[in-house]
């Protein structure tokens, strides 16, 4: 047996050596193989070993060796390089004086071993590793959007990750919220596949599957690739997804809104919510305050049940009512109230308040609420206000202080919560005008509003002196204004025109006076009167005289010819007599007098 041992292993290295020296490439043991990385489309320099001196390279041959078959694919001969026909023929060239062979245009299929072997003085080979790489494209993601049952009984797809044009296959990781998923059982379950693309290009697409729960419903799912450059590691990031998760409610609730203190006129919403996606189908209940029982109440079309505007009516003890469509479970809220606060019913007495002229009057509000309220009392005019409390006293009435009183319920716990009763006062009295006298600029046949405005208790009826249309309107409950629609004529621009307000305890005028002026254009001229003045005044006043500007202006002229006139007769009179000194003579008599 031993001596059988021994004739193997001599033949063996028999064997060996005959192959060594037959030159055979690829056959001798070698030592590791020299590695060059480059990119794919870049260019890689494949050097002869650098333990060969210069004069090695006059004749070398390269070759590719591919399934462990080589294959002649350049060859060096007196430093001169020639390419062999193949799929390398155009991509090779020498460099660094013959001792680089460079390998442009770098593909995925340029992955492999190269082997140089010198001819002389001796045979020599050298093997290179060519390691080609591109990165990727930035990954994409695609989420489930059909969504994940927590009762699912085994791992559903959450999101498939696509990276696209690497080389080699990149390595993908899952992360959810930042943590980085791993295989487990029943609960997550990765799958990665590739495909070769004809550029020799790979395209990575890896499903990740899991089981989820009810906290995973906002968990953020993104996929990571890692790969390697010539430059070292690298890495890309999809975007975060968030997978719908679906999951029975545990419990319903009611949500009002707005949040705080309701009011009588506030759009409020009630809608019902859940923990569970998708929600169940709602309904919401009111208690009949009648029979005690839980009345279903009309929503909309998202179960909203909105109360626009809102009043005390609506106030009471709801409830709402949830329904699993998938688990056929029902689920109550706990009952909440509704408080609407409100003021009604503002009134005032006496409703319609009237008063003779110097005596006092009291007005008494009243209104109805479920909070605590303040009342105040306001001039309807003006705004000003005039008392707080519900009790407002008026005394020594003047007619003037006749017309609109406010009052005003406000509830200070509840912000805007506020309600008004206007009343008005009526003085007894004879008509009262706006205005007495009135004076209008105006065109002959032009057509012409007048308008004339009187107040009295009881309310005063208003006619004109003059034909025309003449149309009324309430100003408030003891005022009224009347306009006339007049043409503009030479008898009525003699005669003016006059509105008289009459009622049972006496009447009023106002006097329009019209002026004919063709260089001005329309306008009014009003002339006002205190009113106090127009309260006692119940008589027509006289017409007013109208001014004479025009014979002004002629009498002055006429004054002043007469006075010029005079002054040169004077003047004329001295000369005639002498008197007074004018040409060379009455220089000479002025200088002779001046001697004296």
């Amino acid at each position: 047996m031993e001596l059988s041992r021994l004739v193997c292993a001599f033949l063996l290295a028999a064997c060996c050596c005959c192959r060594r020296a037959a030159g055979v490439p690829g056959e001798a043991e070698q030592p590791e193989p020299e590695l060059v990385e480059v990119e794919v489309g870049g260019t890689a320099l494949l050097k002869c070993g650098p333990s060969h001196s210069q004069g090695n390279f006059g004749h070398v041959d390269w070759f590719s060796v591919h399934k462990e078959k080589p294959t002649l694919i350049f060859r060096v001969h007196q430093g001169l390089g020639q390419s062999q026909p193949g799929e390398y023929q155009h991509r090779l060239s020498l460099q660094d004086k013959g001792t680089t062979l460079a390998l442009a245009h770098i593909t995925p299929h340029d992955e492999r071993i190269f082997l140089c072997q010198g001819k002389r003085p001796q045979s020599q080979e050298h093997r290179i590793q060519l390691r080609v790489y591109k990165a990727p494209e930035e990954p994409s993601i695609q989420v489930n959007a059909v969504g994940i049952s927590v009762n699912s009984q085994e791992p559903e797809e959450v999101a498939t990750c696509v990276g696209r044009n690497g080389y080699p296959v990149p390595q993908v990781i899952w992360y959810k919220n930042g943590r980085p998923l791993k295989e487990e059982k029943n609960r997550v379950h990765i799958q990665s596949s590739q495909i070769v693309e004809s550029s020799g290009l790979y395209t990575l697409q890896s499903v990740l599957k899991a089981q989820l729960v009810k906290e995973d419903k906002d968990a953020q799912f993104y996929c990571e690739l890692n790969y390697r450059l010539p430059s070292g590691n690298h890495m890309k990031e999809s975007k975060e997804v968030t997978v719908p998760v679906f999951y029975p409610a545990e419990k319903v609730w009611l949500e009002v809104e707005p949040v705080g203190m309701l009011k009588e006129g506030d759009r409020v919403e009630i809608r019902c919510l859940a923990d569970g996606n998708p929600p169940p189908h709602f309904s919401i209940s009111k208690q009949n305050l009648s029979t005690r029982e839980m009345e279903e109440e009309t929503t909309d079309d998202n179960g909203i049940l909105v109360l626009e505007p809102a009043q005390k009516e609506h106030s009471g003890v709801y409830e709402c009512h949830g329904l699993d469509l998938e688990t056929t479970t029902s689920l109550q809220s706990d009952q909440q109230e509704l408080l609407v606060n409100y003021v009604s019913d503002v009134r005032v007495r006496p409703a319609a308040p009237e008063s003779q002229e110097g005596s006092s009057l009291t007005l008494t509000c009243e209104a109805e609420s479920n909070q605590a309220i303040e009342f105040q009392w306001l001039r309807e005019k003006t705004g000003k206000l005039l008392q707080k409390g519900p009790v407002l006293q008026l005394y020594n009435l003047k007619r003037e202080e006749g017309g609109g009183y406010r009052c005003v319920a406000s509830v200070p716990s509840v912000p805007g919560l506020n309600r008004t009763q206007l009343v008005n006062v009526a003085v007894f009295g004879s008509p009262w005008m706006t205005v007495k006298e009135r004076k209008v600029w105006v065109k002959e046949n032009t057509v012409l509003n007048l308008s004339c405005e009187a107040s009295g208790h009881p309310r005063p009826t208003i006619s004109w002196n003059v034909d025309g249309m003449a149309s009324e309107q309430d100003q408030d409950p003891q005022s009224v204004l009347s306009i006339l629609n007049v043409l503009v004529t030479p008898e009525l621009l003699e005669t003016g025109a006059e509105c008289v307000a009459s009622n049972s305890l006496g009447k009023n005028t106002t006097i329009i006076f019209l002026e004919l002026d063709s260089n001005r254009t329309t306008g009014l001229s009003t002339s006002t009167v205190s009113p106090h003045a127009k309260a006692n005044s119940t008589s027509t006043e006289k017409k007013l005289p109208e001014p004479e500007s025009k014979g002004v202006v002629i009498v002055a002229v006429t004054v002043c010819i007469l006075v010029l006139a005079v002054l040169g007769a004077v003047l004329y009179f001295f000369y005639k007599k002498g008197k007074l000194p004018c040409g060379r003579s009455g220089k000479q008599e002025m200088e002779r007098n001046t001697s004296i």
